[in-house]
């Protein structure tokens, strides 16, 4: 029952989901889905990252069958720059049903972007694309693709490499 009221009263009434969520955990400490709620609590309301972490892994540890704590935490560690243990996340998301294939694909592009890794997060962000079912999501993706291309460094034509190269020449002899 305190459960559902948490989940109900969050993210709008705070304060009565925190009082709910630490009753459904007194009575039930390894509720999977109230532990999960209390991880998105102190990393979206509080950003207490690591307490946050804990709850996440609280919660897997006692249901790995939740796709969305998989995300959730996907991203947290992605925020705090923990790209190793992101990627580790992810694949491990990828063996499990009821994930969104899509957005795991999404975090793998945006990781790759963070680490300046532009054509590996093109790819991850069209293989997002192709795996979604939303045309918003669609939307999203196709931006965060322009975005990718905007930020590689654009390729010289062969054109302009012979011109450079011969102007140097040129004055190199003189």
């Amino acid at each position: 029952m305190y459960l559902l009221k948490a989940l109900d009263a969050y993210p709008y009434e705070l304060q009565e989901a925190m009082e709910a969520l630490e009753y459904a955990l007194s009575y039930e400490p390894e509720n999977a889905e109230a532990l999960f709620l209390m991880g998105r609590f102190y990393s979206e309301q509080l950003q207490d990252f690591e307490t946050a972490k804990y709850y996440y892994d609280a919660a897997l540890a006692q249901n790995l069958a939740m796709p969305r704590v998989y995300v959730y935490y996907a991203q947290l560690l992605i925020n705090n720059e923990d790209y190793p243990g992101a990627k580790r996340l992810l694949e491990f998301a990828k063996t499990q049903k009821g994930v969104d294939r899509a957005y795991l694909c999404y975090l793998e592009g945006l990781i790759m972007e963070y680490e300046a890794e532009f054509k590996q997060a093109k790819k991850a962000y069209k293989r997002a694309k192709k795996l979604s079912v939303s045309n918003n999501f669609r939307s999203q993706v196709d931006n965060e693709i322009a975005r990718v291309k905007d930020k590689q460094p654009k390729a010289k034509t062969k054109a302009k490499k012979k011109k450079k190269r011969k102007n140097k020449k040129k004055k190199s002899n003189k």
